[in-house]
């Protein structure tokens, strides 16, 4: 018994180490940012789409921030869906107020339809451009390139999408840094395998692609029965070595407001491991590796010091995980530093085990659910 605790503790800790190195560190270390010379080469137009419902604090305070983009053609198509709380008159207040922005309204979702895929849709099939940059009502460029960097794989390298990092604005509290950590742990594995030229998933607060290609596939043709989904299953399908780029720059981030209790955030997760479920097998590997791998690791260590009590075992799991520990650490402050300018993060051990608890408890929760909403 001890033998194969021992056997599965080594196992795991090879391939921990090896994602944090080849994959997690090539992103980390080896990733660069194409610079300035490209962005203003072609500068086509671009429609910014938000679907949003009972968002009007929310885009009262984001509009007037959009129009400030620095870029000569863009749009603002905002879809409001059967809002209650005033929307539609703030929306047309704004447009006799700015000329570029354009609205559509929903007055009911078809039975058969999830909401916020169908107001997308109407968002795409309405707009003017060919690239189509999505964001959410409580999302906030940090820059005025957000724009400008989001779209130029598309309008300069004809790329089909473009993805994009969603951060989270920071908080006091012990929620708002596990939110912090599993965000930012999330973006280092989508970009990490982007880099690798093998995407997997993009987040719906910072996503860009193209019209045609959305419509040529016939919007979101086999994913309407999925609630959630409209951003991850939408690039785990269709992506692609060839058409796909990331863009890492802490100009090109947007900044979401977090949720705020450990109830709307296990809400909010079980909706996003709902939606993992239907992943391709093989990106279903990618996680599963790490984090299953993840999981055997500190498990198996904790059973090797509570089997064998003299210190040389003991010394050698401990040596593993601190070795582990300071590689994560600096692998994640580099990856940090990549996608939003900042570095370390403090306690990355202890986040490191929260994150696999919360991947493991509301992990299985979504993906055994069959009832979740987006709002």
């Amino acid at each position: 018994m001890e033998m194969i605790i021992w056997g599965l503790f080594f196992l795991a800790a090879g391939i921990q180490f090896t994602y944090l190195l080849f994959v997690f560190g090539r992103f980390a270390l080896f990733y660069k940012d194409k610079g300035e010379q490209d962005l203003d080469l072609n500068t086509s137009g671009v429609s910014v789409i938000i679907a949003a419902k009972n968002e009007a604090a929310h885009l009262k305070d984001l509009l007037p921030l959009l129009m400030q983009q620095d870029y000569p053609d863009f749009e603002v198509i905002i879809v409001n869906d059967r809002s209650t709380d005033g929307s539609e008159e703030l929306l047309a207040a704004f447009a006799k107020e700015y000329a570029n922005l354009r609205s559509v309204t929903i007055r009911y979702t078809p039975a058969h339809l999830t909401s916020k895929k169908y107001a997308l849709t109407l968002g795409i099939k309405v707009s003017t451009y060919d690239t189509v940059l999505l964001t959410d009502a409580d999302c906030r460029p940090v820059s005025l390139n957000w724009i400008k960097r989001m779209s130029a794989p598309i309008r300069n390298d004809q790329k089909t999408f473009v993805l994009g990092h969603g951060s989270y604005l920071a908080l006091p509290g012990l929620l708002n840094k596990i939110i912090q950590f599993e965000t930012l742990m999330t973006a280092i594995y989508y970009f990490s395998f982007g880099y690798w030229k093998s995407p997997f998933m993009g987040v719906g607060r910072n996503l860009c692609y193209r019209k045609d290609f959305f419509m040529e596939k016939k919007a979101f043709k086999s994913l309407w029965h999925i609630e959630g989904g409209d951003d991850d299953l939408f690039v785990n399908r269709y992506a692609n070595s060839k058409n796909t780029a990331i863009v890492a720059h802490p100009e090109s981030i947007t900044v979401s407001e977090p949720k705020t209790s450990f109830k709307e955030y296990f809400v909010q997760k079980k909706r996003h491991f709902h939606a993992g479920k239907y992943y391709q097998a093989k990106d279903k590997l990618k996680l599963g590796l790490y984090t299953l791998s993840h999981l055997v690791f500190w498990f198996a260590g904790l059973g090797i010091v509570i089997l064998d009590s003299s210190w040389e075992p003991i010394a050698l799991v401990l040596g593993l995980v601190l070795a582990r520990a300071m590689l994560q650490y600096y692998i994640i402050g580099e990856a940090r530093k990549k996608l939003e300018g900042k570095g370390k993060v403090i306690w990355t051990l202890f986040f490191d085990l929260m994150y696999m608890m919360n991947y493991w408890v509301l992990g299985v929760q979504g993906y055994l659910s069959k009832t979740v909403k987006w709002k």
